[in-house]
């Protein structure tokens, strides 16, 4: 079986890819097959721990992304540099992550037979 990288590189509050992508990537990992979650560029922003969801009437993306263990999905990067770029701390994250600069992002995000981007 193929495995799959969900990119995330938008906000979490102006569209729904982060909804479209965490389904994608709860389908396909209840089927058992290899899948990874990444986040660059403003996808960051979908990691944050004290974001206010209900100001904008979507959910918290907080315990939505505690599936995530449900699934046994283990593999989530972020990209380091989005991070520094953007004056996130790793710390201020809502859950955990592995943080990689630009070249071991891409260098893992290449190791996976597909990718699709929200």
């Amino acid at each position: 079986m193929q495995s799959l990288a969900i990119i995330n590189q938008t906000a979490p509050f102006g569209n729904n890819n982060y909804r479209e992508s965490l389904d994608m990537l709860l389908a396909n990992a209840s089927y058992d097959r290899p899948v990874a979650l990444f986040f660059q560029g403003d996808g960051v922003y979908q990691l944050l721990s004290n974001t206010n969801a209900s100001l904008t009437g979507n959910k918290d993306l907080t315990k939505t992304y505690g599936l995530l263990a449900l699934y046994d999905i283990e593999e989530v990067f972020v990209c380091r540099d989005s991070l520094q770029l953007r004056n996130i701390d790793a710390a201020s994250l809502s859950i955990d992550v592995i943080s990689l600069d630009s070249t071991q992002w891409f260098e893992k995000l290449a190791s996976y037979d597909q990718s699709m981007s929200f």
